[in-house]
C-alpha cells in the first residue's frame, strides 16, 4: 500500500510499503478515505520530538471503511464507515474507566521510555514517534486499528467524510480547550492561535455561552477565518507592542477570564524574549517556544483559567509560576480525551450547531501528502487545513 513515510526533518515520502495485518483479535483494518495532516505533524516534520525513525508512517487523523475485524470485535463489522479517534485506548484500565482515555495505561508498549522523559506514559498515538508506541498512521491506504471494539465511531448515513473527520481530534481537541475553561455567560475567552485547533477553540468557546472570543495571530488570512467563519475579535500580534496590554484594554483592565494556548511549542512573536527562546533552541537548550503560554498567563484576569491544548516537546524556560500562584490561576491542560466527545460533538454536527469543514482550504491526493505538507508547514496559498484523500 501507499503511505506517507517520514524520512527526516521536512522530508516526506509517499511509499510502498507492507499492507496492516491483524496483530491481535481486539484489532481491525480500515481502508481509510479521508485523513489530514494536522498542526501537530508540523511538530514531526520539522524534528522538534523526539523518537521518529525514517520510515515511520505519519497521521493520526483518519476515517474509512472496516475491511476486516478481530474475533474480540464485536461492535464493528466489515463494511462499516468509522471515524478513528487518534489515542489509542483499552477501555479498561482505571484512567479509561474514568473517561481519561488520552493517558489510558495499557496502549502505550513503550510506557518504559515515556515514563523516562514524562514521570508517567500517556496512551499510544496513531502516527506519532516511538514514545507514544510507534503506532503507523492514517496517511496511508489501510490502517490498524488497536483496540477496535472501543475506539472508531460508526458515521450515519448522509454525512460526508468531511463534515465528520475531524471527530478524529482537532474539533474535540479544540471543544476540550473551551470546556476546560468552565464557561459562564458573559465570560471573554480568549485563544492564541488561528490554526484549526485554535479555530474550533472559538466555536466551542461560544457554543458554550461564552460573551465574547478574542483570537491572537499574526496570518491574516488565519485571522480572516477566526473572525469571518467563527465569530471572534481578532488580534494581529505583530502590529501591536503587548498582546497583554491590547487585551487589558479591551476588558476594561481586568484580562479575559479564560485563556487557550492552541499554539505550543513552535510559537513565534517579536521582542527580546522571543529572540531569547529562539536562541535557547537553537544551541538546544530547551526544545519549546513557550510564547503563547506566558502571554496567556500574564493576560488572563485574577482567578481565571488558562487551557493549554497546544503541544509541548519538554521543558520550558522562564516559566511564570509566580503570577500563576499569587493571581490564583488555574492552568488545565491535555491531550484530547477525544472517545469522551466524539457523539456529542457528532450530535452537534448533525443539528447544524458546528460545520466543520469550514477549515479546510486544500484538499489533495495520498500521492501529494508531500506537497500538502511543504505548503502547510510554509503557510502558502493560505493554507489552513489539508485534507487527503486515500
Amino acid at each position: 500500500m501507499k503511505a506517507t513515510c517520514w524520512m527526516g526533518p521536512q522530508k516526506m515520502q509517499v511509499r510502498e510499503v507492507p499492507d496492516p495485518q491483524i496483530l491481535n483479535k481486539r484489532d481491525a483494518i480500515v481502508k481509510i478515505t479521508s485523513t489530514a495532516i494536522c498542526g501537530s505533524d508540523l511538530h514531526l516534520y520539522n524534528g522538534f520530538l523526539p523518537m521518529m525513525e525514517p520510515g515511520d508512517i505519519m497521521g493520526h487523523e483518519f476515517m474509512g471503511e472496516v475491511v476486516e475485524v478481530g474475533s474480540g470485535v464485536n461492535n464493528l463489522k466489515v463494511g462499516d464507515r468509522v471515524v478513528v479517534p487518534f489515542p489509542i485506548a483499552c477501555g479498561n484500565c482505571n484512567a479509561c474507566q474514568a473517561g481519561a482515555y488520552s493517558i489510558c495505561e495499557n496502549s502505550n508498549p513503550n510506557a518504559y521510555v515515556a515514563e523516562k522523559l514524562l514521570g508517567h506514559a500517556a496512551s499510544g498515538i496513531f502516527g506519532y514517534s516511538h514514545l507514544t508506541g510507534g503506532f503507523a498512521g492514517g496517511q496511508a491506504e489501510f490502517a490498524r486499528v488497536p483496540y477496535a471494539d472501543v475506539g472508531p465511531l460508526k458515521v450515519p448515513e448522509g454525512l460526508t467524510d468531511e463534515q465528520v473527520l475531524f471527530l478524529s481530534d482537532i474539533l474535540p481537541t479544540g471543544y476540550m480547550g473551551a470546556e476546560m475553561c468552565g464557561i459562564k455567560p458573559g465570560d471573554t475567552v480568549a485563544v492564541w492561535g488561528c490554526g484549526p485547533v485554535g479555530q474550533f477553540a472559538i466555536a466551542s468557546a461560544y457554543l458554550l455561552g461564552a460573551e465574547r472570543v478574542i483570537a491572537i495571530d499574526r496570518f491574516k488570512y488565519r485571522l480572516d477565518m477566526a473572525r469571518e467563519k467563527a465569530g471572534a475579535i481578532t488580534i494581529n500580534y505583530e502590529e501591536v507592542d503587548s498582546v497583554p496590554d491590547v487585551l487589558k484594554d479591551l476588558t476594561a483592565g481586568r484580562g479575559p477570564d479564560h485563556c487557550i494556548d492552541a499554539v505550543g511549542v513552535e510559537g513565534h512573536s517579536h521582542g527580546v524574549l522571543y529572540a531569547h527562546d529562539r536562541m535557547k533552541q537553537v544551541l538546544r537548550m530547551q526544545p519549546d517556544r513557550p510564547i503563547a503560554l506566558r502571554e496567556a498567563i500574564f493576560s488572563c484576569a485574577s482567578g481565571g483559567t488558562v487551557s493549554v491544548i497546544g503541544v509541548y516537546a519538554g521543558l520550558i524556560d522562564k516559566f511564570p509560576m509566580n503570577a500563576v500562584m499569587n493571581r490564583s490561576l488555574t492552568i488545565k491542560t491535555g491531550q484530547c480525551h477525544v472517545h469522551r466527545y466524539m457523539k456529542p460533538l457528532l450530535e452537534r454536527i448533525q443539528k447544524g450547531e458546528i460545520d466543520p469543514t469550514f477549515i479546510i482550504t486544500h484538499r489533495m491526493p495520498l500521492d501529494q501528502a508531500a506537497e500538502g505538507y511543504r505548503i502547510f508547514n510554509d503557510k502558502l496559498e493560505h493554507c489552513e487545513k489539508v485534507v487527503l484523500k486515500a
